[in-house]
């Protein structure tokens, strides 16, 4: 084994050894093994990840260099852009071949194009695969060679063409670093966890990593899975499967999940089992198929899918964004989504349709400012994921739900969380109000709010708003922004109090 001319792997949003063709292509090739991390300090926007995913990425780095530790290699860290430390490390190393897995994310399509470019130029080896997604996403079009829009049509044609290859298995051992190995920068140094320690709650819930998710994967299917078609939208039951920031930071691939489930059908012959289990399998297509859209429609990230809509009449007001933020909007599941968020770092996906429709809707702020909120607060805040949830409930994206939609936070809690036990664990000033008005402490008699400790407006909120009345206000708009019309110039003064009210 030389030195002089190692693989350098560059990972990404795949910090895992079992099923990574990245690196299991270049472990075959059987040269010294450099598994290199990029931090980018200066990136901005949605190219700097959320704090919540900081906190998440120190973690899954601390544990995937001891994995890697195991395994006989070193994880070497180093700060800039891609380029930029991939052209200092292969003046290194100049006869080295590079490999990695590719990203739909634009930043990521465009560190691939530069990259491709100077490894040209320098005739230099480079290797790229498809370690994030189930299938390449430029090789699923329409017949007429344009890309989905509509997530039906998509996973009727990924059925007729998926064909899995079984799971690469993790190395047992890996090859060392070069006899002079590169330099690397300590973990702390990128500064990853906040100065204030505010992550206890996320602490308690989630264990970053690979093994982390292997082991999030078997509970799962040890029993929540049977009922995950069920229940899989009552947010007090814990029947969903918490992998998405396991699969964001590729400590597991979708091509793991779906093996791993489709063995879980095969070996289970209870219909209601197979149907939760091919429920689940239709999630993991939609991450896919979010993936996707991100890969063929990048200026999405922060524009409509449908340039119509890029014109709509959004507020732009910070208050009730505020109120929405922390909590506090009177609301009871939208308030205990918001909380949940805050203190885990992690939303059930019903809720996250409630309270971004009641954004989006109810208050009529516009949906980047949602999905900048989600961003920087979810752990598994994945930016394709993101943007697709986000635009699907305003309406305004890929297969979305019509603007005219609207979810009434009131119902839905009904609904789905019908003896308030959600609302009661993160709402807990509602704690002692009967199951009768948990959705609308409003209408409780005052006796009721008096034994159960409520004043409102001192220790709960009135709601900020009237339903009824910002879903009408909410379809006005959608009606005359159809029609090409100002919406304040076709309101009454009565309605336009009530615009400058949501």
């Amino acid at each position: 084994m030389t030195s002089s001319a190692p693989s350098i792997v560059l990972f990404q949003y795949d910090l895992r050894l079992a099923d990574n063709p990245a690196l299991s292509a270049a472990v075959h090739r059987k040269e010294a093994l450099i598994c290199l991390y990029v931090w980018n300090q200066k990136a901005a926007g949605y190219d700097m990840p959320g704090a919540a995913s900081r906190w998440w990425i120190h973690h899954s780095l601390q544990s995937f260099s001891d994995h890697l530790k195991t395994a006989g290699n070193d994880l070497t860290i180093r700060l800039g852009t891609t380029l930029e430390v991939l052209s200092n490390l292969l003046r290194e190393f100049p006869k080295s071949h590079v490999f990695w897995n590719q990203s739909c994310e634009p930043t990521g399509q465009e560190i691939e194009r530069e990259l491709l470019t100077f490894l040209e130029t320098e005739k230099i080896e480079g290797h790229r695969f498809h370690g994030n997604t189930l299938v390449d996403p430029t090789t699923i079009l329409t017949q007429t060679h344009n890309p989905y829009r509509v997530f039906t049509p998509f996973w009727k044609r990924l059925q007729g063409t998926l064909s899995l290859s079984p799971p690469l298995p993790a190395p047992r051992t890996l090859p060392p670093q070069p006899s002079v190995p590169p330099k690397s920068l300590p973990l702390d140094s990128l500064k990853l966890l906040p100065k204030i320690d505010w992550a206890e709650g996320i602490r308690k819930r989630w264990t970053p990593g690979e093994h982390g998710a292997q082991t999030a994967l078997r509970k799962f299917l040890r029993n929540p899975a049977k009922f995950y078609a069920m229940d899989r939208d009552r947010p007090d039951l814990p029947h969903t499967s918490r992998m998405s920031p396991h699969l964001h930071f590729g400590e597991i691939s979708p091509g793991k999940i779906w093996h791993a489930i489709q063995h879980a059908k095969q070996i289970n012959r209870n219909a209601q089992d197979r149907k939760s289990y091919d429920t689940y399998l239709r999630q993991i297509v939609w991450r896919e198929f979010a993936q996707y859209l991100l890969r063929h429609f990048p200026h999405t990230v922060n524009e409509p899918l449908y340039s119509a809509y890029h014109n709509f009449p959004w507020r732009l007001e910070t208050d009730s964004l505020r109120s929405w933020q922390q909590g506090l909007t009177g609301f009871s599941i939208v308030d205990a989504g918001m909380r949940e968020l805050w203190q885990t770092g992690w939303m059930h996906n019903r809720v996250r349709m409630i309270t971004a429709s009641f954004l989006t809707k109810d208050l009529l702020l516009p949906w980047q400012k949602g999905a900048k909120w989600f961003w920087n607060t979810l752990v598994d805040a994945d930016l394709a994921n993101n943007t697709l949830g986000w635009q699907w409930v305003a309406g305004c994206g890929a297969d979305a739900s019509p603007f005219f939609r609207i979810f009434n936070p009131i119902t839905q809690g009904i609904k789905f969380d019908s003896d308030g036990r959600y609302v009661r664990k993160w709402v807990p000033e509602l704690t002692g109000l009967p199951c009768r008005w948990i959705h609308q402490p409003w209408e409780a008699p005052p006796l009721v709010l008096a034994e159960a400790n409520i004043s409102l407006g001192e220790t709960y909120p009135y709601p900020m708003i009237d339903h009824a009345a910002a879903r009408n206000q909410a379809l006005i708009a959608y009606r005359q922004f159809k029609k090409g019309k100002n919406l304040q110039s076709t309101l009454s003064s009565n309605d336009q109090g009530q615009a400058a009210y949501l």
